[in-house]
């Protein structure tokens, strides 16, 4: 049987006063996530486990099954794990966002965790130049995409940049950085690092808002277990982000390439779908379909985009895959975490989900998908990584 889990990131929000007291997903047009809601089962389910912070590297490896209290390393070594860097085991492989700051001084805010959304071409000009100004034998950068890139310091875990702690910057947006100043001068060369790359980006040759490096989520080198292995099924990841993509590859899953994904409102909808179903039509029993645009819409605090983002995922991606697959397929509809407009980052609460399959084919009036009514069911799972399971014993 085919499963399929349509994951919007971010999608879940708390309700909002300009939207009468309704979330976005509530004041979105969903027919789609609506009918298949009609015939089937929604509830809550838990994908932060308790102490952990709520970021789409935890939350996706639980809606993937993995338990990310015993098997998350960080968020760096995910993305390095989706380009295939090669690390060490002692190596320390940082997240790398180039982002706008008033400075690297006391009183100084975060105003852009993304530089504006640079393009991808433009931000790797960017870091080939720190590379090679600035790359040494122990710190390397690695470019990725749009802002997010990497830092791998060879053999770092043996040193005090493994415990130093950096908030993630989509987390501080117009925020002062007085608190991560104090954790950069604990690592003295990092913060030469970041000093000295300040420098550089804040050149007159520079055309772009990143005027700094922010390095954080690091870690040792990612090990998941194989998913075919460990779930019996084969499975794909289809993402245009690398930190999902990363989960799938270290969990030997298939990870296709689509044309044209930004992780934006202006993603290819339609590649992601066709990929989807190719794999599906040739072999494959599971796809995680991840769609980045609600979260970047709640880091932006733009409600009528994330309204918007929540109504391409309906019409765009859940109706032509239903559509294709009809209700012999089953399907798990939910967020990984909550991206809520009012505070424009991540909320460890526990995210709604919808699962319709060939065993919920009862059809129910009046049902419609959104938080109020996934927590009306009374239905909670408070470990994420066995939502999966849940979803492929039914």
């Amino acid at each position: 049987m085919k499963t399929l889990f349509l994951i919007a990131d971010g999608m879940g929000d708390w309700p909002i006063d300009a939207l009468d007291g309704k979330t976005p997903l509530q004041a979105a047009r969903t027919p789609h996530m609506d009918a298949l809601a009609r015939r089937g089962a929604m509830g809550l389910c838990r994908t932060v486990p308790e102490g952990m912070p709520p970021g789409s590297d935890v939350a996706n490896m639980s809606l993937l099954g993995f338990d990310p209290a015993h098997l998350h390393t960080g968020r760096g070594p995910i993305e390095a794990a989706a380009q295939g860097i090669d690390a060490g085991p002692d190596d320390l492989i940082w997240r790398l966002n180039v982002v706008t700051l008033d400075g690297l001084h006391p009183g100084d805010h975060m105003r852009d965790y993304s530089s504006g959304h640079i393009a991808t071409a433009e931000s790797h000009k960017l870091i080939h130049r720190l590379q090679a100004e600035l790359g040494d034998d122990r710190f390397r950068f690695v470019p990725g995409i749009q802002y997010r890139h990497l830092l791998i310091e060879k053999n770092g875990a043996k040193g005090p940049g493994a415990t130093t702690d950096i908030r993630p910057p989509h987390d501080i947006t117009d925020q002062p950085v007085d608190k991560d100043l104090e954790s950069f001068a604990g690592y003295p060369e990092l913060f030469e690092l970041v000093r000295k790359a300040a420098d550089i980006l804040n050149g007159e040759d520079n055309p772009t808002k990143a005027n700094s490096i922010w390095p954080w989520g690091q870690g040792r080198p990612l090990h998941l277990p194989d998913f075919a292995a460990t779930f019996g099924c084969k499975g794909a990841v289809v993402t245009a982000v690398d930190l999902v993509r990363g989960l799938g590859k270290a969990a030997g899953m298939a990870t296709p390439e689509v044309v044209d994904v930004t992780g934006l409102l202006d993603t290819n909808y339609e590649g992601k779908v066709e990929a989807a179903l190719d794999f599906l039509t040739s072999g494959g029993d599971f796809v995680f379909v991840h769609l980045e645009a609600p979260d970047e819409c709640g880091h932006a605090g733009n409600i009528a985009d994330k309204i918007e983002s929540i109504e391409r995922f309906d019409a765009r991606v859940v109706a032509p895959i239903v559509a294709a697959l009809g209700a012999e397929a089953r399907y798990l509809i939910a967020c990984d975490h909550l991206t809520p407009i009012a505070i424009r980052t991540h909320a460890s609460d526990p995210v709604p989900f919808l699962y319709a399959g060939p065993d919920t084919l009862e059809e129910k009036t009046g049902v419609v998908f959104n938080e109020a009514a996934c927590t009306a069911s009374g239905l909670v799972l408070e470990t994420g990584h066995e939502l999966l399971p849940w979803v492929l014993a039914r």
